[in-house]
């Protein structure tokens, strides 16, 4: 089992801002800023495009609601969105709120968030997306 298949089954803690029965979404530990999201499936996967159609679908769709909650729990120009997936094997999408797309920079230096930080941001999230 793979590290985030660990962490969307409880095994590692997180700071979990969504879930469904196929879908979970965390704080980046290493965030560009604050409310900076992981979305993935909770199923093991490598590649996001490896998925079928009709799942990928409802990825997106949940991915969406998440950028929702986000943007209202930090309010931004826009939630930036990005599927990189070279540092972790396992299908994952950035949503990161930005005011500029200075914001979606990943070379920039990460923030260092307190646990408390981490906590109150992903409430806020997980806050929102409940309210959807």
């Amino acid at each position: 089992m793979d590290i985030f298949a660990k962490i969307a089954a409880g095994e590692i803690p997180s700071y979990k801002c969504a879930e469904n029965d196929e879908f979970y979404a965390f704080l980046d530990i290493n965030p560009l800023v604050k409310g900076h999201t992981l979305v993935i499936p909770r199923r093991e996967i490598d590649y996001v495009f490896d998925m079928e159609s009709d799942e990928i679908g409802r990825y997106m769709q949940f991915a969406q609601k998440v950028a929702i909650a986000i943007k209202k729990a930090f309010p931004c120009v826009k939630v930036g969105m990005a599927v990189l997936g070279l540092e972790v094997a396992h299908a994952h999408i950035h949503l990161v709120p930005m005011q500029s797309e200075k914001d979606m920079n990943f070379a920039n230096e990460k923030l260092k968030l307190s646990e408390e930080e981490f906590r109150e941001a992903a409430d806020k999230i997980y806050k929102e997306f409940q309210a959807l």
